[in-house]
This record gives C-alpha cells, structure tokens and sequence, in this order.
C-alpha cells in the first residue's frame, strides 16, 4: 500500500471534483485499504452466509462513488464519510432484498456489541437499524450524523468533531445519547418504517 498525506488525498479529490479523471485513477490506490477495512468492518458483523464479500462491498461502493456525479469533496474524511454512507446503503438494500425474496425470512443481521455497544443482545437487525437511524435523523440530524460517521464511517470522536465543525465533548455527548436511543428504537420495534 502507497503511503500518502491526507492532502494529498484531498488535492486528488479537488482534482476529481474539477473534472480530472486521472485523479480518480491516481486516488483509488491511496484509498482502497481504508475503504477495505471499513467494508471488513461491515461484513464481520454480517452472517457468515452473507452473499457480499468485502472486495465486493468495496468495488460496489467504488462503482456508485464513480457513479455519484459531481459530488463537492470538502476532504479526505468527507471521502470517507460519503463512502460510509454507500457502503451502508448497499448492504440496507441487499437485506431488503433478500427479506422481500424470503417473504420476512432470513433477515441479514449486524451485530453491534463491538462497534456499538448498544445491547448485549447478539445481533441486531441492519433494516432495523437504518430504519431507526432513519427516525433519529427526523428528530436530531446532527445525532444520526454522528452514528453513521462513527460506526459507518469508523471515524474517531476528534474526527467527526472535526467534520461536524463541533467540540469533540458535543460528538461524545451525541454519541452516547443516539446509542441509548437507538437501542431503544430497536428493541422496541418502532424504527420509522415497516417495510
């Protein structure tokens, strides 16, 4: 893996944005390992019988970044932010998928006992999970950021503080009250959607 500085990720991703498609060629290499472990991240708490595999998850959410259009990439954490949230909406919808094929049956689950200590229940619904996500960011957008920069994205509390343009004690806060929340969202069945 090349070793390179977070501008010069940032530079590329200027350059992507201004129209330069070398850069995107020249981009990939620097990213691919973070992207791998957050897919990595995802897919370990996925069932073993999961159809995606993380170098799929990882060039599918390369296919829709590339796909994306013109996104206005501030920095290298907005990269990684933005694929945090392709990476999630990929697996959300490959679940919905197989629940609808299953007809309710063989839900795709995610634990979130080490990423999000929310319960100590084994696993938790990934539909579940996005629909309460879903909710919270109707309620509080600035919370649901913070989870899906944290545990989507893998973000440390100084860097979502940093994307967020808040304290990292606000990002703390915010982390501690949407984990409670969600926790309750999903324990009680009342995320925002039945589908």
């Amino acid at each position: 893996m090349t070793r390179s500085s977070p501008q010069e990720i940032t530079q590329l991703l200027l350059a992507w944005y201004g129209g330069d498609r070398s850069a995107l060629d020249r981009l990939v290499p620097l990213v691919y390992e973070k992207l791998r472990k957050q897919a990595h991240l995802y897919m370990a708490h996925e069932r073993r019988s999961h159809i995606l595999q993380t170098t799929a998850l990882v060039h599918e959410a390369y296919l829709q970044l590339q796909n994306a259009g013109q996104v206005s990439w501030q920095d290298r954490r907005h990269f990684y932010a933005i694929a945090a949230r392709v990476m999630r909406q990929i697996l959300v919808h490959a679940a919905r998928s197989r629940r609808s094929l299953k007809r309710g049956g063989g839900y795709l689950q995610v634990s979130l006992s080490e990423a999000v200590p929310l319960t100590a229940e084994p696993a938790a619904d990934v539909i579940k999970l996005d629909d309460a996500l879903e909710g919270l960011e109707k309620i509080d957008p600035r919370k649901a950021r913070v989870v899906e920069l944290r545990f989507f994205g893998g973000l440390s509390l100084e860097e979502t503080a940093e994307i967020l343009k808040v304290s990292a004690d606000t990002v703390s806060r915010d982390w501690d009250i949407a984990r409670a929340w969600l926790w309750r969202e999903m324990r009680n069945g009342t995320g925002q959607s039945n589908s």
